[in-house]
């Protein structure tokens, strides 16, 4: 292949986009370190003993993820299930309510396991439990007469970085292969 008959912009525009997604690519897979890191902190604020305050910023939040906390629910302005597991594998529905804190703040509070949608009456009191993603507590020991719901488990988080670089790498390589067979295309027409 003669390369002064190369198309100069196109080829500059192919090579850009294709160094754009190899960098990508390595980007994802500093994200993938930095989320088996948090991973990993999220695991071990589990083992830590004591108990929180409730969160009231993302950057509270992004501290106390999975470490126990308490909550004082004033007032219940909502009530619904949501898909969940118990703590002995079984499936089911979570009750979640949603709390008013003597603050004015809410917040969601998985109360427990059941079978029955909306089971069980609570009207509000203290509540302990873990914080989980949401930010939510999920109630330990459960209340209303529900069973206790699996615990957050910080390795349930999704770390989809590793194929995202490969998805990038694939797409620059791609791009590379399309831009090099219509090039030789073009040559061979023109030859």
């Amino acid at each position: 292949m003669n390369l002064r008959k190369l198309p100069i912009i196109p080829t500059i525009i192919v090579l850009a986009a294709a160094g754009v997604m190899v960098a990508l690519g390595f980007w994802q897979l500093g994200r993938a370190d930095e989320k088996e890191a948090l991973i990993a902190r999220y695991s071990d604020a589990g083992e830590v003993v004591g108990l929180v305050a409730w969160p009231t910023s993302a950057a509270e939040v992004e501290q106390r993820l999975y470490r126990r906390s308490a909550v004082d629910c004033r007032e219940v302005i909502g009530r619904r299930t949501s898909a969940a597991t118990a703590a002995n594998g079984a499936k089911g529905l979570a009750q979640i309510a949603t709390c008013r804190f003597a603050n004015g703040e809410e917040a969601e509070v998985a109360l427990g396991f059941t079978r029955q949608p909306l089971e069980g009456d609570w009207s509000g009191g203290e509540v302990q439990g873990t914080i989980a993603p949401g930010p939510r507590l999920v109630a330990d020991p459960p209340v209303a007469g529900l069973q206790p719901l699996a615990k957050p488990d910080p390795s349930d988080l999704p770390n989809n970085h590793l194929a995202y670089a490969g998805q990038w790498f694939f797409f620059a390589l791609t791009a590379l292969v399309i831009y090099f067979l219509a090039i030789r295309k073009k040559l061979r027409e023109e030859a």
